[in-house]
């Protein structure tokens, strides 16, 4: 059993049962019965990021390995550099939860749930992306919704993160291709199949309205999906299959998970195996390693003069290998296809459609696929940048799905009785928000995806209609009557 973890400023207000009149923390763990374990409660003066309590520090669950619970890092990775988040304009006194979810045989699946003195009736659930905590929305969603008075709960996909390892660990992937070092990723390991994704963001929303109701008095009057990357996965299958919990759902930067291409295992094998050519052409954009990789699906690079100080590298798609192409294409083959001989047989010429026939990494990736038949008001916000999930193989796939699930008409047609989907496209926005302070050119999704949030309150507690499908242009605003409707013309504007 995984021990608590204090921070001493808040050891005075860790509660447990006894004799004495009865706490509010206690009450409301009370309530959880024993779903809940090594729960940490307390009163705080600000459930916002401006108090340093509300994100326990990096690796400060003491029975765990370095890096596998990050919470500090983690917040960050989703959200753009601290000088151009909004500021937070108010404290927002009252409840946080820490806790594992007990019936997790593995152990690691986490919970935290935020609950203002000033509810407003609501209640958001957050996604996680990659493999991270679920702390992971602080910055991005939670801030945003508890200064309005949202109740907030979060997940980590039912899984740690990660720990270094060596080379000849089965299960080691490098952090890229000029690496030394290896990690394995606790979403590699026994009894951690992608499945559980869904499930436990499920089982965040029925949690969080469990806290909510022993809070408060009552049930939420509605409950939100939002989240980011592999997080915004989860929004689009809680909206798939649990609309007796959600009412509508934001996913920014989605992952799409499809048995059949594209998917990410399709995606990424191509520019990986390109990229050192594209190197050695002086990052020409006409070399035949740049055409290969833009046919793979991937929006144009861009290329600056110099490596600007803190960055990994001149080039966009630069950055996007030395952090994310080979360590994701490992750590998904190495869930979905075990048998495949990652360093031998190759990362980048790895052949999802000829591995068909030699393994069930097709069954494995159909396990978790995404359905399209959403149940619930859906928008998804994208960027046409995107270099690890590229916007036609992702967001526009999935949008694809939606209207597939419902013959062209959920929300972009003219039945009113199916559920609202929306794509927001953002001309420029890419994956990862802190790469704008190195390659200018690029745009932030999160305004965007905040803004997006905002609508769908209104369309689902008001029945505003929410803005068509379009192209959100540089420094622009979703519009209600947009100068570009539908897909970005380009993927790239200078």
């Amino acid at each position: 059993m995984l021990k608590k973890y204090f921070a001493p400023a808040v050891l005075a207000c860790i509660f447990s049962i006894s004799a004495h009149a009865e706490t509010r923390c206690e009450h409301i763990l009370k309530a959880f019965g024993d779903q809940l374990a090594d729960a940490t409660c307390f009163q705080s003066t600000d459930l916002t990021t401006n108090n340093p309590l509300t994100t326990p520090a990096n690796n400060s669950i003491l029975t765990l390995p370095a890096f596998a619970f990050t919470p500090v890092t983690d917040r960050g990775v989703i959200a753009p550099s601290a000088a151009k988040r909004p500021p937070i304009t108010v404290a927002v006194p009252g409840v946080q939860i820490q806790a594992r979810i007990a019936d997790d045989p593995t152990g690691q699946a986490r919970f935290l749930l935020r609950l203002p003195d000033s509810w407003n009736g609501r209640l958001v659930v957050a996604g996680a992306s990659g493999t991270r905590s679920e702390f992971n929305g602080d910055f991005a969603w939670s801030d945003y919704v508890v200064q309005q008075g949202f109740a907030y709960a979060s997940q980590n996909k039912g899984v740690l993160n990660l720990q270094f390892t060596t080379s000849a660990d089965p299960l080691g992937c490098r952090l890229n291709p000029s690496s030394p070092l290896f990690v394995s990723f606790y979403d590699n390991g026994p009894g951690q199949q992608f499945t559980r994704w869904t499930d436990y963001m499920v089982k965040a929303g029925t949690l969080g309205r469990t806290g909510v109701k022993a809070a408060f008095g009552n049930w939420p009057r509605y409950t939100y999906a939002v989240g980011t990357s592999n997080g915004g996965y989860q929004v689009r299958r809680a909206l798939e299959t649990a609309s007796n919990v959600f009412d509508g759902g934001v996913d920014w930067e989605g992952t799409f998970v499809d048995e059949a291409a594209p998917n990410l295992l399709t995606d990424l094998p191509p520019a990986i195996l390109n990229w050192p050519d594209y190197v050695a052409s002086l990052y020409n954009p006409t070399s035949t390693a740049a055409k290969n990789i833009l046919a793979a699906g991937y929006a144009p690079d861009i290329v600056l003069p110099s490596v600007p100080a803190g960055a990994s590298s001149q080039s966009l798609w630069g950055n996007y290998s030395n952090s994310f192409w080979e360590v994701t294409q490992c750590q998904w083959q190495k869930r979905l296809d075990p048998a495949y001989n990652t360093y031998v047989s190759g990362t980048g010429t790895y052949n999802y459609v000829q591995r068909l026939s030699f393994s069930d990494v097709g069954g494995q990736m159909a396990d978790f696929a995404n359905s399209g038949r959403i149940e619930r008001p859906l928008i998804t916000v994208a960027g046409t940048m995107d270099q690890l999930l590229p916007i036609d193989h992702h967001a526009r796939a999935y949008a694809r799905k939606v209207d597939a699930a419902g013959d062209g008409n959920n929300g972009h047609g003219n039945d009113d009785r199916k559920p609202a989907y929306r794509l927001y496209e953002v001309q420029n926005g890419n994956h990862i928000e802190t790469y704008q302070d190195f390659f200018p050119q690029l745009e932030l999704i999160m305004p965007h995806a905040q803004r997006a949030f905002d609508l769908l309150v209104q369309h689902v507690e008001k029945g505003a209609k929410l803005p068509p499908d379009q192209c959100i242009p540089r420094a622009g605003a979703i519009a209600t009557s947009p100068a570009q409707p539908g897909h970005c013309l380009n993927l790239f504007v200078p």
